[in-house]
Formats: C-alpha cells, sequence, structure tokens
C-alpha cells in the first residue's frame, strides 16, 4: 500500500455527555459516505453479552491495559473506574489511516481533546450538546435504563463535561436529531475537502 496516503487522513472527534446523542451522530455520519472507519477504543472492563469483540471494543485485561499504558501504544487513555480503562490504540488509528480512511472517534471529552492536542490541525473536534441540562436529564431518564442515582451520577458528570465544550473545534447543540444531523453532515464535509 502507497504509504503516502498515510499522510492524507483526518480524524473527526466526537465527544459529549452521556445521552447527548454523540453515539446517533457518529452512526450517522459512518453511513453518509464519506470515507470514514470508526476507531475502535479499547477497554479493560467485562464484555456484555450483545457485544463483540474488536467490534464495540477490543476487550484486554487490566493486566495487559496497563502493559500498553507502559509501553507507549495507546494515543490517549483514562482510568474511568478504579480498574476499569478505556484508550485508543495507535495500532488501530495507524491501520485505518493505512488504508486511506479518515477516522472518526467516539470518545469522552478527554480523550477527545488529547487526540486534538495530538494531530492539530489534521483533527476537528465536535462536541455535542444536550440544548440544555434539564434536557438532557429527561432524556437519560426517557431511555428507562440507567437507575435515579446513576442518571444523578451521570449529571453530575455531564455538567463538568459541559465546562470542556468550548475548547473544542465546533459545539453541535443536539436540539433536534435532524437539524443537528444536517448541520454536522456539512460541518464535516467541508473539512474533509481537500485543501490545495
Amino acid at each position: 500500500m502507497d504509504k503516502s496516503k498515510k499522510t492524507e487522513g483526518k480524524l473527526i472527534i466526537v465527544s459529549a455527555p452521556s445521552g447527548a446523542g454523540k453515539t446517533t451522530i457518529v452512526r450517522f455520519l459512518l453511513s453518509s459516505g464519506l470515507n470514514l472507519g470508526f476507531s475502535v477504543s479499547a477497554t479493560s472492563r467485562q464484555i456484555r453479552p450483545n457485544e463483540i469483540d474488536g467490534i464495540d471494543y477490543f476487550f484486554i485485561t487490566p493486566e495487559a491495559f496497563r502493559k500498553k499504558i507502559e509501553e507507549g501504544d495507546l494515543l490517549e487513555w483514562q482510568e474511568v473506574y478504579e480498574g476499569n480503562f478505556y484508550g485508543t490504540l495507535k495500532s488501530q488509528v495507524n491501520f485505518l489511516l493505512d488504508q486511506g480512511k479518515n477516522i472518526i472517534f467516539d470518545v469522552d471529552v478527554v480523550g477527545g481533546l488529547n487526540i486534538k492536542k495530538h494531530f492539530s490541525d489534521r483533527a476537528l473536534s465536535v462536541f455535542v450538546s444536550p440544548p440544555s441540562p434539564e434536557e438532557l436529564e429527561n432524556r437519560l431518564r426517557s431511555r428507562k435504563t440507567d437507575s435515579v442515582e446513576t442518571i444523578k451520577k451521570r449529571m453530575e458528570k455531564a455538567r463538568w463535561e459541559l465546562g470542556f465544550a468550548p475548547r473544542f473545534d465546533y459545539i453541535l447543540v443536539n436540539n433536534d436529531l435532524e437539524t443537528a444531523k444536517n448541520e454536522i453532515l456539512k460541518v464535516v464535509s467541508e473539512f474533509l475537502k481537500p485543501k490545495y
């Protein structure tokens, strides 16, 4: 494969508080014909019954994850809960770039900012924001997947994450999903256009 392609790929980083619509936006962009490859994150948490290794995450043991940290194999990483690590493997990013793909990341805000810092102008960082914290809480409640205590914790984290929004290149307010999809498609298409 022509190695010069490796330098051509661009990166789209999508971050948001839980419930803001980040994963829906990422799936939409992946289906929009923009030559995007999805960067599968690595985690040390247990695999869930509906998940597939290498598709949802690369599932590795906490020991193996710590070894990858020590060896510098991760672009970014975080210990989200004790012993539960999440991160982006450099090998995954290089694999996608070698295929001539642009890469899209679905990552937390700290990971998103770290990737942006690493790739600078080659990356577009997008923060998906709910219209308001109250609306976010309504969305989390309407999912009916979390306990009241979990929602409270998610909202505490969301308020903290919302403080990072101004550090992203673009803030996408997800008030109406169809409007948000049209808006992000325009922004990302423009960013991916070759500059001559």
